[in-house]
């Protein structure tokens, strides 16, 4: 029986993620900010009595820790942690208010990953040692990291931030049984992507990024974009020279700024 933490898991991928691993017959550990959201997901899952609730704000490391340290020590270790809390806002440099936003979006994107990620890695090394099958620290990157999105630039620096530090852990964790994978979603069909006012191509279904991302995460795969469509964009966005993203993105439009 896999043992599988989530943050952000109240809704959007995280609970797709929590519902997915639970048709599998994982035991979960869940984390989110709103208890009554994580009480209702819990409520519709098979076998609810398994999984542990968590209802706690991940830039509260402490509690963050202490929730990680419970779910070891009451499972037996963790087979998969994966850091989906995350949040999106517009930005825009010229409005000084928009620092603040800027920095809790860099707080819960980033750091946040760290401090999800750093109370499990000793536990799982030990795992490995003992002979467990490989564990896995997931980390819910974007294509939104891929290259700077006007308006974007909190959200797009986070989740390029993301995408760095999962790789830099990822080569740090070589040969050690444990293994780092980077997820970066395209645009899935959640409540944080219902607040755009412009075309988003590919859409997919919560579920069905939830069934291609727990494949991946089986696999161990270094870095997946899903859907794979997203991934081909982003590979010819990353080929095209400053001059001509500059002349094609300039005019795209902005994620909203809360006024």
């Amino acid at each position: 029986m896999k043992r599988v933490f989530i943050t952000g898991a109240s809704s959007g991928l995280g609970a797709a993620l929590a519902r997915r691993y639970a048709e599998q017959g994982a035991t979960l550990g869940l984390v989110a900010r709103r208890g009554d959201l994580l009480q209702e997901l819990v409520a519709g899952l098979q076998h609810p009595e398994r999984h542990r609730l968590y209802a706690l704000d991940v830039n509260d490391h402490a509690a963050l820790q202490a929730a990680a340290l419970d779910f070891i020590g009451s499972r037996g270790g963790a087979d998969i942690v994966i850091a989906n809390a995350g949040i999106s806002q517009g930005t825009l440099t010229e409005h000084a208010e928009d620092l603040e936003v800027f920095e809790r979006i860099i707080a819960t994107n980033v750091t946040a990953t760290v401090a999800t990620f750093a109370p499990f890695v000793a536990a799982m090394k030990r795992q490995a040692a003992a002979g467990s099958q490989a564990c896995r620290l997931v980390g819910i990157a974007s294509v939104a990291g891929i290259r700077g999105l006007p308006g974007a630039g909190a959200y797009s620096a986070s989740k390029s931030a993301v995408i760095s530090y999962c790789e830099s852990l990822r080569v740090e964790l070589r040969g050690s049984g444990v293994k780092v994978v980077t997820i970066a979603p395209g645009y899935i069909d959640t409540p944080m992507t219902r607040v755009n006012r412009y075309p988003m191509p590919f859409l997919m279904p919560a579920s069905a990024f939830a069934e291609r991302a727990v494949r991946a995460i089986e696999a161990g795969a270094s870095y997946r974009v899903i859907p794979w469509q997203m991934g081909v964009v982003a590979k010819l966005l990353r080929l095209l020279p400053n001059w001509l993203y500059d002349i094609a993105f300039a005019r795209a439009p902005h994620k909203a700024r809360k006024p």
